[in-house]
């Protein structure tokens, strides 16, 4: 029996991480995590490390709570500057590549752009979309049958991770 061709391929992961919880305060970049955010991002770490897509690049805002968020899974991270708070749904998509470049991304970033991006994805345009801090959305990009479709595979909220 010969395999169908072209039933599905999976083409990227895009991991969306809602930095943990952190201080209020001024300046905004220097904001860091507080004691239940660091529980956050361990708990979310942790559920990553079980989980995480093969080859995955993680791209992190350049704020402190990102950082700190991104170091609790892993010192192996790159900055990048246009994710940071003032960011926008077309700054993520260039960071990533979504969804041609292939293999997966994480991106350790912030409302509102992190949840204007989800809501793209699934409606096919832009909303005020919420996620909840330290939460996670997991989206997988691929061909089926010729149709390019856009999956979600998972949305955990820190407490459940």
């Amino acid at each position: 029996m010969m395999p169908a061709l072209d039933t599905w391929t999976n083409t990227m992961d895009l991991l969306l991480w809602r930095h943990a919880e952190a201080v209020d305060g001024i300046p905004d970049h220097s904001r860091e995590l507080t004691a239940r955010g660091l529980k956050q991002a361990r708990r979310m770490a942790r559920w990553l490390d079980e989980h995480r897509p093969k080859q995955l690049k993680v791209l992190v805002s350049p704020t402190l709570r990102t950082r700190q968020t991104a170091t609790a899974f892993t010192d192996d991270f790159r900055i990048v500057s246009s994710l940071g708070p003032d960011g926008n749904v077309a700054d993520i998509l260039g960071a990533t590549g979504w969804p041609d470049a292939g293999g997966a991304a994480l991106v350790v970033g912030h409302q509102p752009a992190l949840g204007r991006l989800c809501a793209l994805l699934l409606s096919g345009s832009e909303a005020d979309w919420t996620i909840k801090k330290g939460a996670l959305w997991w989206f997988t990009n691929r061909v089926r049958e010729g149709e390019t479709q856009t999956v979600l595979r998972a949305v955990i909220p820190s407490d459940l991770a």
